[in-house]
């Protein structure tokens, strides 16, 4: 795997991110994915973008404090919107082609925040700014949560991307059987919304997915 980032609160253990919007998450669904992240979710990424303002604020502060409440060493995430991860004091944010740069985002948030960025082909991440911490590289296979709307890129450019020095999350398609395997093809984590989200018990599978990737070392 690629070297982690030092100071940045990185966890040891192979990164396992949970990607939610505030569909997955209204009613009792919060409290599951806050027991969930309590069963060894490293960063809850908050990835909203049908809610605005004090509407989107609501919902994020209160998912948050569930989460904080159940996994106080689970790390919250933004996607995009480097405003609201600023507003919320979030522990760091997540970029794509259409945000901010990524030194933009460093300035604003401070050494010790994360910031990630979505990439989908090798080329985006060989170019990318130092300011970032660690790249989500998407779609690794057919997602488990939604129509695939780009090819499958596969294990084999999983690979070549992780042979640089910028972690790389894995997404697409992964679960407890694939996880693992994306960690020997060079993978500093994963990231997963329907692998948790859609299954009867959340909390159990991320507890089986959470294992899957402690078995690699």
């Amino acid at each position: 795997m690629t070297p982690r980032p030092a100071g940045k609160g990185w966890p040891e253990r192979p990164v396992l991110a949970l990607v939610v919007d505030a569909d997955s998450t209204r009613g009792e669904r919060g409290l599951a994915v806050a027991e969930a992240c309590a069963e060894g979710v490293d960063w809850l990424q908050l990835r909203e973008r049908d809610l605005e303002g004090a509407a989107w604020l609501g919902w994020a502060t209160a998912l948050g404090a569930r989460v904080r409440a159940r996994a106080p060493n689970t790390r919250i995430i933004v996607n995009r919107r480097l405003d609201f991860a600023l507003a919320l004091g979030a522990e760091g944010v997540h970029l794509g082609s259409n945000a901010v740069p990524p030194e933009e985002a460093r300035a604003l948030l401070g050494e010790g925040a994360l910031v990630g960025v979505s990439t989908h082909a090798i080329g985006e991440i060989r170019g990318l700014s130092q300011a970032a911490d660690y790249v989500h590289l998407a779609p690794v296979h057919a997602p488990n949560s939604k129509v695939a709307t780009r090819p499958e890129l596969g294990l084999g450019p999983l690979a070549l991307a992780c042979t640089g020095e910028m972690p790389v999350i894995a997404q697409g398609g992964m679960d407890a059987r694939r996880s693992p395997e994306a960690l020997r093809s060079g993978a500093a984590g994963v990231a997963v919304t329907g692998a948790i989200l859609a299954a009867a018990s959340p909390a159990r599978a991320a507890a089986e997915l959470r294992a899957a990737l402690d078995t690699v070392r």
